[in-house]
């Protein structure tokens, strides 16, 4: 990002973080250092007729999750309007949540972040991300696998970029999670102040037709105008429309951000490794 001179003279209302240290801290990496490496793991689907869970959702587990005692970080992707479906009525439905983010991944044999994670991707029926639903899908979570519980970590596209900017307005610092990453979505400028232990990384393009990137643009004015312990991070896509996220997950669009923003420099996967809950 440009030197605060530099942002004040593009826009005096414009207050982003700058943050150029994007590695993980050393203190922070023992417990992520003495997992076993994740060679290729299960991909399970759980139809939600199949499950005690809140929704239907598929779950990554690394390869060596069942012959070994550690607790794995946990990653929950929320997916997009598209997405939706009731898979106690269609079975076939819950693989809509394949088409995108960490789960498509998964399914292409791309899933590769430094460090092994539990992926878990569920799937809306119905309606918008209610933040009640998902601290109890990750209360499940916790409950059924082995679960690190000070590094989980939230993400979602276009609706579920809202659901996760709107599940830490509600919890705040009572929410599950380590830091949140929401692309392509928006959420209540008023809750900025909820937001002050919970890094995030916000991701848009400034071409987005269907949500504008001014509501990433705004939530993290807001988050930083409350001077969170860690600044609120915003990278933006100069010329992309509303998929902003392909790019994100897979990390193809490093060197393609706007240099008025912050970079992206670091995968999404290895900025989250450096928070602990």
């Amino acid at each position: 990002m440009k030197t605060l001179l530099n942002l004040l003279i593009i826009s005096p209302f414009l207050f982003l973080s700058c943050n150029n240290d994007d590695t993980i801290p050393e203190e922070n990496q023992n417990d992520l250092e003495s997992l076993p490496k994740d060679l290729g793991g299960a991909h399970k689907a759980y139809t939600l007729d199949n499950t005690n869970a809140k929704f239907g959702h598929y779950i990554y587990t690394p390869s060596d999750y069942n012959s070994d005692s550690f607790e794995y970080p946990l990653l929950i992707f929320l997916h997009g309007s598209g997405e939706r479906g009731n898979s106690e009525t269609n079975p076939d439905i819950l693989n809509k949540v394949l088409v995108n983010g960490p789960p498509k991944l998964i399914a292409k044999n791309e899933w590769s972040p430094k460090y092994p994670m539990l992926v878990a991707s569920p799937q809306l029926p119905s309606g918008n991300w209610n933040p009640e639903d998902i601290h109890d899908f990750i209360a499940y979570l916790i409950a059924n696998y082995k679960v690190n519980t000070k590094r989980i970590y939230l993400t979602g596209l276009s609706l579920g970029g809202f659901g996760s900017f709107n599940y830490i307005s509600r919890y705040g610092s009572e929410a599950y999670t380590a830091a949140i990453v929401p692309i392509a979505g928006g959420g209540s400028k008023n809750s900025g102040d909820k937001f002050t232990t919970i890094p995030v990384w916000a991701f848009h393009g400034d071409n987005d037709n269907v949500v504008s990137h001014n509501k990433s643009i705004d939530m993290v004015n807001a988050i930083n105008t409350a001077n969170p312990n860690t600044p609120a991070k915003l990278t933006i896509y100069p010329g992309v429309k509303h998929n902003s996220w392909a790019r994100t997950y897979n990390g193809s669009g490093m060197g393609d951000e706007s240099n008025t923003y912050d970079a992206f420099n670091t995968t999404i996967y290895d900025w989250m490794f450096m928070f602990e809950k």
